[in-house]
C-alpha cells in the first residue's frame, strides 16, 4: 500500500516536471517558427532578365542561412499592388514600374540583428540586387521579446524544477524513515550495510520506473485530447520534443528516487540507537 502511494505521488510530481520540460521545448518551436516568418525582401535591378533573376534563386537556395523563397515577378507584383491600394500605376506610366523581387524567409538562427547585418551586406554585393529591405524594429523588438520571454519561462522551469525535487526527496525520505527501526536491527545483527540498502534502492528502482512510465502516458494522453480539437498542437509539441520529455522524466524518476533512497538509507545507517525515537 505504501508503494503505491509512493508511486502515485512520485508520478505526480514527475508529470508536473515533464510539463515544465514540454512547455521549454514547446516555447522554443514556437519562437524559431516566429523567427522563420521574417521576410527579407530582394528587389532586382530593372533590367534584370527572367534567367539571370532565376540563375540568382539557386544562388540563393544554397545559402546556409535561407529558408524558402518566393518569386515575385513584375507582373506578380503589380497584380498584388493594384489588388491592396486598388490603383494600376501602369495605366498612366504606360508601363510596369515594379522589379523582379525575391522574399526570402531566413533560418531562426540567423534571425537576429547581428546575422541579418551581414547578410544583408552580402546580398546587396551581388549583381543583380538592386536593394535588400527588411524591417529593423520588428527583427530588434522581436527578438528582445523573445529572450525576456525565454528568461522568465527558465525561471519558472528552474523554480518547478527545484520544488519537484524536492518533493520527491521527502516522499523518499518519509519512506526509509518508517522503516528506520528494521534498519537499524539489521545494523545490530552485523548486517553489511550495502545489504541493508539493496532491498530500498531495488524498490526505489522500480517505484521511479512505474511513477515515470505512468507519467509519460498521461502527458502523451493529455497532447493527443488537445490535438483532436487543434491540429495545430502537433506543429509545436513535436515528435523530438515529446522524446525529450519522456526521456527526461524517465531519468528524473530513476536518479532522484534511486539517489535520495540511498542518501537517506545512509543517513538512518549513522543515526545512534537514541535518535531514532
Amino acid at each position: 500500500m505504501q508503494a503505491f502511494t509512493n508511486t502515485i505521488s512520485t508520478t505526480m510530481v514527475l508529470i508536473l516536471l515533464g510539463m515544465v520540460v514540454l512547455l521549454m521545448l514547446t516555447a522554443h518551436v514556437i519562437g524559431d517558427s516566429v523567427r522563420e516568418n521574417l521576410v527579407v525582401t530582394v528587389v532586382l535591378q530593372e533590367d534584370v532578365s527572367t534567367g539571370e533573376a532565376q540563375k540568382l534563386q539557386k544562388q540563393l537556395c544554397a545559402k546556409p542561412y535561407v529558408n524558402s523563397i518566393e518569386y515575385v515577378s513584375k507582373e506578380q507584383a503589380l497584380k498584388e499592388h493594384v489588388e491592396s491600394m486598388g490603383i494600376d500605376p501602369s495605366e498612366f506610366l504606360e508601363a510596369n514600374p515594379f522589379s523582379i523581387s525575391m522574399e526570402l524567409s531566413m533560418k531562426a538562427d540567423y534571425s537576429n540583428n547581428d546575422s541579418l547585418l551581414w547578410i544583408e551586406k552580402e546580398l546587396e554585393e551581388m549583381k543583380p540586387v538592386s536593394e535588400v529591405t527588411y524591417q529593423k524594429d520588428l527583427v530588434r523588438n522581436l527578438n528582445r521579446n523573445l529572450t525576456r520571454a525565454s528568461l522568465i519561462l527558465l525561471g519558472i522551469a528552474a523554480l518547478l524544477v527545484i520544488v519537484s525535487l524536492s518533493l520527491i526527496n521527502s516522499t523518499v525520505k518519509l519512506n526509509v524513515y518508517n522503516h528506520r527501526f528494521v534498519i537499524h536491527t539489521m545494523k545490530l545483527i552485523g548486517a553489511e550495510w550495502g545489504y541493508i540498502r539493496r532491498p530500498f534502492l531495488i524498490s526505489s528502482f522500480w517505484i521511479g520506473m512505474a511513477s515515470a512510465v505512468l507519467a509519460d502516458g498521461i502527458l502523451l494522453g493529455l497532447v493527443m485530447w488537445a490535438a483532436r480539437y487543434d491540429e495545430a498542437v502537433l506543429q509545436y509539441v513535436t515528435e523530438r520534443n515529446m522524446l525529450i520529455m519522456a526521456g527526461s522524466v524517465l531519468a528524473v524518476g530513476l536518479l532522484i528516487t534511486v539517489v535520495c533512497t540511498y542518501v537517506s538509507v545512509t543517513r538512518q545507517l549513522y543515526k545512534r540507537a537514541e535518535r531514532l525515537y
